[in-house]
């Protein structure tokens, strides 16, 4: 009976009557060892993005008329995703993952880049190390251009001179406080500064053929610089060995760790399961796919309904246990999957890609269960439920939460007082409400 919780607990929630898993363990393994299944045909690379905002706004078009086309395919094509892929724990990971790098489309010009950056930065690097996604995190447009390195500009730099501009510290501060040692690490407010003189000319080439990432020498403030004690070379390469001592450094182990059990396992987790994945990220050079299948092997991976739903996973989980998001997507079509996915995140206070700060969504219970937003999820419960396909309530319900189904649940659906009520009382359920 182990399944029920692994796939509610390591996945997007369990489809109708999909299959549980023999081995919970094996199925988290399978998933990660297997190349990722994902697939987005029609959908373009970074570059395609920054094409159509760099013509935007040479044109002076109003209305983001091609930007919002991109930013509308990948919201189709990544949310209709989560809701078909039998790869549900690497997902959550990717997912995981672009929460921990956040990028927001609330600034930036993002919108353009948003998808790409988490098919490009994210998603190949779940499974390998961490020093190289941040590498590849710290060098995409999306995240350049949301926290304003492109135009930070060493003082002494023969651009800084003739333009009299200087740093912008935000890539160099957040990087340090949230994507890599945290503050625990002890650096100081000089690390932040000399860290930002070390990516100064780290930028967005929006001139190119091609745009892109682009090192500007000429930017970039000169000579030798100290880091947490470190000293790295000027240019490019300074950056590039910065960013792997951050990435492999002890303080980001524990950082990334308590991230990690905090997400997948518990809110306040025990700091014998943070020093656990801690030690498999020391002992394997940060390797991302032993700190994952670690999670599974914990103690506490075992016991259902340990984690509250945050909007998307409660968005997720509704959507997949009534099997919807196969079969072909007409674009006017409201009740699409993808839209309805799209709109529960807005309604329940989690808009796609739209994190109101760098630190991304809360994974603790305490922001997502205000009395309003438990209204708002009886609200959307009931809307879904009016066009829900034909399915049995009772037996949908011990299909979705397999041993976490409380009888007093399965009476109140069994008695309810018509299909769409049952339906509600399902999704509405506090056993429902966790993974």
């Amino acid at each position: 009976m182990l399944g029920a919780p692994f796939v509610a607990g390591f996945g997007w929630g369990r489809r109708g009557g999909e299959r549980l898993p023999d081995d919970p363990r094996q199925w988290l393994a399978d998933q990660l060892a297997a190349p990722d299944g994902a697939r987005f045909p029609g959908l373009g690379d970074s570059a395609d993005g920054l094409i159509a905002l760099r013509t935007q706004r040479m044109e002076k078009m109003q209305g983001d008329p091609l930007v919002k086309p991109v930013f509308q395919a990948e919201v189709a094509s990544q949310l209709g995703h989560v809701l078909t892929t039998d790869q549900p724990f690497r997902d959550r990971l990717c997912w995981f993952w672009m929460n921990h790098f956040t990028v927001s489309i609330r600034q930036g010009g993002t919108r353009a880049v948003i998808g790409a950056y988490m098919r490009e930065a994210i998603r190949p690097h779940v499974t390998g190390r961490f020093a190289d996604m941040l590498r590849a995190v710290m060098r995409h447009p999306a995240m350049l251009m949301y926290l304003d390195n492109t135009g930070s500009i060493g003082p002494d730099s023969r651009a800084g001179l003739r333009r009299r501009k200087g740093l912008n510290e935000n890539l160099a501060r957040e990087c340090l406080e949230l994507h890599t040692v945290s503050p625990a690490a002890g650096y100081s407010q000089a690390d932040v500064t000399r860290f930002a003189a070390i990516l100064t000319g780290w930028g967005v080439d929006m001139k190119a053929a091609r745009p892109g990432f682009v090192f500007r020498a000429n930017a970039h403030e000169p000579g030798e610089k100290m880091l947490m004690g470190r000293s790295f070379p000027e240019g490019e390469e300074g950056g590039l060995m910065a960013l792997e001592f951050l990435g492999t450094h002890p303080a980001t182990y524990r950082h990334i760790a308590l991230k990690l059990v905090t997400h997948f396992i518990a809110d306040e987790p025990a700091p014998s399961d943070v020093a656990r994945i801690t030690a498999v990220l020391h002992e394997t050079g940060g390797d991302l796919k032993a700190a994952s299948l670690a999670l599974g092997d914990l103690p506490a991976a075992r016991r259902p309904g340990r984690k509250f739903r945050s909007p998307m996973e409660y968005g997720a989980a509704t959507l997949r246990a009534l099997d919807l998001g196969f079969g072909p997507i007409a674009p006017e079509n409201g009740h699409a999957p993808p839209k309805l996915f799209a709109n529960v995140l807005s309604s329940l206070g989690q808009p796609l890609w739209a994190a109101p700060l760098p630190n991304g969504w809360s994974d603790k219970a305490a922001d997502w269960t205000a009395p309003a937003d438990m209204i708002a999820r009886v609200d959307w419960a009931y809307r879904l439920a009016a066009i829900a396909p034909e399915v049995d309530p009772p037996e949908l319900a011990r299909d979705v939460l397999g041993p976490a189904l409380r009888r007093p649940t399965l009476e109140a659906i069994r008695h309810a007082g018509s299909r769409r009520e049952a339906l509600t009382l399902l999704f509405t359920s506090p056993e429902f409400q966790r993974r």
